[in-house]
């Protein structure tokens, strides 16, 4: 398990991470979301121990960063947002000399090349020099290196920035399969690929944890927001008046026209959607409008990320945020 308690940083007197704190756990798929400046990649230099702490501590399967930095990187294997590789290296020069450094036995240092070359896809391009690979093939390499040696923590941030979408299928294949064996800690801005490979998800914005909590959970705690559609065929004005005068409809948000005297309202909802649609269809055909079409939309990874991004942080406390997230869950607890 890895633990991160209470996380700083400041760069002079700006604080860039703000007293954060979340695990890891064995076997799990960790997504780190946040917008540009969030402090993502700060706090993903400060587990790898490339970056120092202002506080706080990082302890990787039980050993403290800080105190043993060699004990507790041997652990790691890091992809940072701009792959470490050096240009005037041949890939396969550049990957023997990160298996030296790793201090991986030369008896099986060429096997595990080998695999983890055939893993990425690298075997073709092994003796070309780095600074002639696309984009795509560096951050490849760069995560051939950072997955040498099997460590048992993986830190990946953006790993598939600048991939072709075949190749990004292909690198979220191998981070499922990392999980099997290995913790895994992944950031990217592309947030259907966290839904389909992340156990979990922290949110960060502002250097401040917004949510730590499965995606599911997530969604569901905003199910007191969803949207509803519904296409009438009638009266504009009554069919309007109508669904804004139905309780739990916070608003009609668009109103769109249609063929055949249909009219299209898109609602926002703050309650029981299934209770909210009873009613509205209830009134809707007592006063004789026709529904064609009714239905509600689901929160998604999306709609959430942009309503904690955007939610002001009332407590720098993470159990007042979690609280402020998923209040049904802590409930149940």
């Amino acid at each position: 398990m890895i633990n991160i308690e209470n996380l700083t940083k400041f760069y002079g007197n700006n604080r860039a991470v703000n007293n954060i704190s979340f695990t890891i756990n064995d076997n799990e798929i960790l997504g780190f979301l946040g917008p540009n400046g969030a402090g993502k990649s700060t706090t993903m230099n400060m587990i790898a121990g490339y970056l120092p702490m202002s506080g706080g501590t990082v302890k990787i399967c039980g050993t403290d960063i800080s105190k043993d930095p060699v004990k507790a990187k041997r652990k790691i294997g890091y992809l940072p947002q701009d792959p470490p590789v050096y240009p005037d290296m041949r890939v396969k020069e550049y990957m023997a000399f990160c298996a030296g450094l790793k201090k991986i036995p030369r008896s099986q240092r060429k096997d595990e090349i080998q695999r983890v070359m055939e893993l990425l896809k690298i075997t073709d391009v092994k003796d070309k020099l780095i600074k002639n690979l696309s984009g795509g093939y560096k951050r490849r390499v760069g995560f051939a290196q950072a997955i040498l040696g099997n460590p048992e923590f993986v830190i990946l941030d953006e790993p598939t920035v600048g991939l072709d979408p075949n190749q990004v299928i292909e690198v979220r294949n191998i981070i499922r399969e990392l999980k099997k064996s290995h913790s895994v800690i992944f950031s990217s801005h592309i947030l259907s690929e966290v839904s389909e490979v992340c156990d979990r998800v922290v949110i960060i914005n502002k250097g401040d944890i917004r949510a730590v909590d499965t995606i599911e959970n997530l969604e569901r705690s905003f199910g007191k927001s969803l949207v509803l559609h519904i296409k009438v065929k009638g009266s504009k004005t009554k069919s309007a008046s109508i669904i804004e005068m139905t309780k739990g409809v916070k608003e009609i948000t668009s109103i769109d026209e249609e063929e055949g005297g249909m009219f299209s309202f898109t609602t926002q909802l703050d309650g029981d959607a299934e209770e909210i649609r009873r009613e509205m269809m209830s009134e809707l055909i007592k006063n004789k409008v026709d529904i064609a079409e009714i239905y509600t939309e689901k929160p998604n990874l999306e709609n959430v990320f942009i309503e904690l991004i955007n939610r002001p942080v009332r407590s720098n406390r993470m159990e007042e945020l979690l609280n402020d997230v998923v209040p049904e869950e802590k409930e149940e607890k």
